[in-house]
């Protein structure tokens, strides 16, 4: 399974938000210019994050984003599902498959799939950022 550039960025602006003071407002700006991402993406990906309430958005002239919620509490896996639009392995039906109904690949590859984000979820956000220093180093904090 690949993911998205959408479920990548997501995690991105996870990573950088749990690096921040707590509720301390970031802007899209500050997430585009270290990771060098448009930031018309990251404007839909801020937004659907918010949708999933992982993050707390704020309009107006001081506004920005911050983490809605503790890393500890936020699960990759989870995380993964709510960002991928599609989670499936294969489509039978499109187009129709002749093995469809007699065909055992199927549940085998929803296994792996279940297998892959039971794994996944054993991480939180908080666990792939447990060394912030060098988070910070690698995204050159400094320019903030």
């Amino acid at each position: 399974m690949q993911l998205t550039h959408h479920t990548d960025f997501s995690l991105r602006v996870l990573i950088f938000l749990s690096l921040q003071d707590k509720e301390k407002l970031v802007t899209i700006d500050d997430i585009a210019c270290h990771f060098n991402i448009l930031k018309n993406h990251l404007s839909k990906v801020v937004h659907h994050l918010a949708q999933h309430d992982f993050i707390k958005t704020v309009r107006g002239k001081n506004g920005g984003i911050c983490l809605l919620r503790h890393p500890q509490s936020m699960l990759l896996g989870d995380i993964i599902q709510a960002m991928e639009n599609k989670t499936e392995i294969v489509d039978c039906e499109k187009p129709a498959c002749p093995l469809l109904h007699k065909c055992e690949l199927k549940e085998v590859l929803n296994e792996a799939k279940h297998a892959f984000f039971s794994t996944l979820n054993k991480y939180s956000l908080a666990d792939i950022t447990s060394k912030p220093e060098q988070i910070k180093t690698l995204l050159n904090f400094n320019s903030l």
